[in-house]
């Protein structure tokens, strides 16, 4: 049989392995429609994206907590647009709706199948609820021998902490055998680094790096994480 490069694959998953993008406006419009406010997205998605960033850039660095991130960036929003809109009872509405959304990248489920000898993580700063709902909604299902949010570790990307939980989970110590693949180069890649495991950064559009941050690898397709993680294998009896 071959040795794979990589038989322990850690990966994100919004914006890796599901559109969060897509994920996100649904949720968010049907909310602004239950709330009578049907052309909300529109006249309020820019800013709201705005808001999101800079508390989500506050988590990352450990300025804020998931749960006040949760409530703030409505509560910012509401506030800005004069809204008069419970920001408690909307973050909650919105991380329900978030759960009923499962929209899988392209290429996913064919890059699960031919890398079927390897055990699958899922490493993610998002809300517990709304991640393994989408998860269980999908085609992956049964797919993840270990799912670590953010909120049930106690630490998040790009903290160390919360890759070396996962590794207690998988019962792994040999950091080589491990690769971490992720869009966010402030996260997942800066995260990976930090606790000295090999990093791939899933860059599908094309982005320009113009940070200090290094990935092992760059891909733009899954069919390329299939070829490096199989690449370099060599025969064993």
């Amino acid at each position: 049989m071959k040795e794979l490069r990589y038989d322990v694959l850690l990966f994100d998953l919004d914006d890796t392995l599901f559109d969060f993008g897509m994920t996100e406006k649904n949720a968010l419009h049907q909310l602004f429609i239950e709330y009578g406010l049907p052309n909300g997205l529109k006249d309020y998605f820019d800013k709201y994206k705005a808001i999101s960033k800079v508390l989500w850039d506050d988590l990352e660095q450990g300025h804020t907590t998931l749960a006040e991130l949760k409530v703030e960036r409505f509560k910012r929003l509401f506030l800005e647009e004069a809204l008069d809109i419970n920001a408690e009872v909307f973050g909650h509405k919105y991380i329900e709706n978030l759960g009923k959304e499962v929209h899988m990248i392209e290429g996913v489920a064919e890059m699960v199948s031919n890398l079927s000898d390897c055990r699958f993580a899922l490493l993610t700063n998002g809300f517990t609820i709304a991640q393994h709902a989408r998860i269980n909604g999908s085609t992956l299902k049964e797919v993840f021998e270990v799912i670590v949010t953010s909120e049930e570790a106690g630490y998040q990307k790009p903290q160390p902490e919360i890759f070396e939980y996962t590794l207690d989970k998988l019962h792994i110590s040999d950091k080589f055998r491990v690769l971490m693949i992720g869009d966010s180069l402030t996260s997942d890649i800066q995260g990976g680094n930090n606790f000295g495991i090999d990093t791939c950064w899933f860059n599908p559009h094309m982005k320009n790096n113009i940070t200090a941050i290094h990935p092992t690898f760059e891909i733009q397709t899954w069919d390329q994480l299939v070829e490096i993680v199989k690449s370099k294998a060599v025969e064993t009896k």
